[in-house]
This record gives C-alpha cells, sequence and structure tokens, in this order.
C-alpha cells in the first residue's frame, strides 16, 4: 500500500472483490478481480521421427505477452501416480530466453513438457500438457508388439498389445488421430500383466506404446481400426463398379457410405 494506492500480484488463480474503505468511515464502490495463470502450449516437431534425427521443441505462452523464459523437461512415466514425472533437461538448467530448444539425435519415443518463467521466477505460467515423439525403433529398452502382428485391424477381430522390457509394471498409452488426448488401456480396453486387450466396435487410428514401471518408454506402433462392414461393402462395390468403369478412391467411398446408408434404413 502506498498512499490510496494498492499494488498485488498473485502466483495463481485467484478470484475476489475489492473495495476501500476511508479514514472518515466510508465505503467505495466494489469490483470483481480476476487473476488467471497463463497457460504453456508445448508443441514438438516432427512427432514420428527416424531414430537419430533431431526434434524441435516449441512453448507458447497463452494469453500471449513478453518478457518469459522457458524450461523444458523431460516427462518419465510414473506408474504409482498413474501421470508422469518431470526432470529439467541440462540444456535448460537456467532456461532459455528463445521459445524453442531443439534436441539432438533423438532415438526412441519420449514425452517432453515445457513451463515459462517471468521476473525472477516468482511468476510461472502453467506446466504444458506432456507431448509425445514417437520412434518406430525396433531396440529400445521398453517393446512393444502386437498381435496379430499387421497395422490394420477390424472391428470384429480382437487385438493384443504386449509390453516386454525388465519391469514387472506396465501401461499401455493411446494417442488418437482425432485428437483425443493420450490415455491408458484402462479406459478403452482390458490390461492383463504386460498386456492390453482392445475391446472396440468403432473405426479409429491411432498410435499406442508401452511404458514401465522403471520410466521407460516401447517404441511406438501405429494401428488402424476398421469397420468389417465397411470393408467388405467397400471391396464389394469396388470390384463390381470397376467392371464397368474406373472411379477413384473419392468416388467409391462415397458410393460405399451411400449403399450403407440405404442398407440401413431398408
Amino acid at each position: 500500500m502506498t498512499g490510496s494506492s494498492c499494488t498485488f500480484s498473485s502466483l495463481e488463480y485467484h478470484d475476489a472483490v475489492y473495495w476501500c474503505e476511508s479514514g472518515s468511515g466510508e465505503f467505495s464502490n466494489a469490483v470483481n478481480i480476476t487473476l488467471n495463470t497463463p497457460d504453456s502450449i508445448l508443441t514438438v516437431s516432427p512427432s514420428w521421427l527416424n531414430p537419430g534425427a533431431s526434434v524441435t521443441l516449441s512453448c507458447e505462452v497463452k494469453p500471449s505477452s513478453a518478457g518469459w523464459r522457458f524450461f523444458w523437461l523431460k516427462a518419465v512415466p510414473d506408474l504409482s501416480k498413474n501421470n508422469y514425472r518431470y526432470e529439467l533437461l541440462p540444456e535448460s538448467i537456467d532456461g532459455t530466453e528463445q521459445d524453442s530448444i531443439i534436441i539432438p539425435e533423438q532415438k526412441h519415443t519420449a514425452g517432453y513438457s515445457c513451463i515459462a518463467v517471468r521476473g525472477n521466477s516468482d511468476f510461472f505460467a502453467k506446466y504444458s500438457e506432456p507431448k509425445f515423439i514417437w520412434s518406430a525403433d525396433p531396440h529400445p529398452a521398453a517393446s512393444l508388439s502386437v498381435s496379430p502382428d499387421r497395422e490394420q485391424h477390424f472391428t470384429s477381430e480382437s487385438v493384443t498389445l504386449n509390453c516386454g522390457g525388465n519391469s514387472t509394471e506396465w501401461r499401455v498409452k493411446e494417442f488418437r488421430e482425432s485428437g483425443f488426448s493420450s490415455c491408458p488401456c484402462t479406459t478403452w480396453g482390458s490390461m492383463t500383466g504386460s498386456s492390453c486387450t482392445i475391446n472396440n466396435d468403432r473405426s479409429f487410428k491411432s498410435v499406442f506404446w508401452c511404458e514401465s514401471g522403471s520410466g521407460e518408454f516401447s517404441n511406438a506402433v501405429n494401428i488402424t481400426y476398421q469397420s468389417t462392414l465397411l470393408y467388405v461393402v467397400h471391396h464389394s462395390l469396388y470390384n463390381a463398379i470397376q467392371i464397368q468403369e474406373p472411379v477413384t478412391e473419392f468416388e467409391l467411398l462415397f458410393k460405399t457410405k451411400y449403399f450403407l446408408l440405404l442398407w440401413f434404413v431398408y
């Protein structure tokens, strides 16, 4: 408080009502003030990498403002808390003024996060959600195999994801192409020991990987789940239509969905 003015700051979310009281016993009008902690948003490029390639991490603060320093962290699986713990990267012990950093020679699947700090480390943005870099490296410390061993599967069949390595605890994570956040096997399948069985009746395309109790990531795999009915009708129409006239993939897909619509209506 300096004279008739009060200056304050908050390190976290703050929502309060403020008013003045005078020495002569009067009250001022009241005002609502809300202070929101800014968000740190991390992006990674590329998401899929060739073993040994460099990876760029970029951190953005929202709402945007100047004067931030950026700290970069590695996400380490913590199965006991069903979450991650974060370790500061050596490259950012003192933070960086640049909002991006290059990680050279990345070989394995990994998770990263960032946080922005302003001033003398007394004002923090929120930690970013972890973002993942996936590698198909066949020789990681932990491994993931798929049974049946192929990329495309159908909703009528069971698919099992098997984790391997020097650990007695495992979880299988999924990142769906539609943009859903990564989630564990227990939300969309059944986990038994080191194996996860997918229970699914819908078409989707996802990335899957294992995380061990000792903090390791496995190789990552792409899996496409396709409706059995859609596949059968699609290919039946393809064979029938191609005899009469060539069609593009888009035209074929349109005809397939139109046929299925009529099939369900009648």
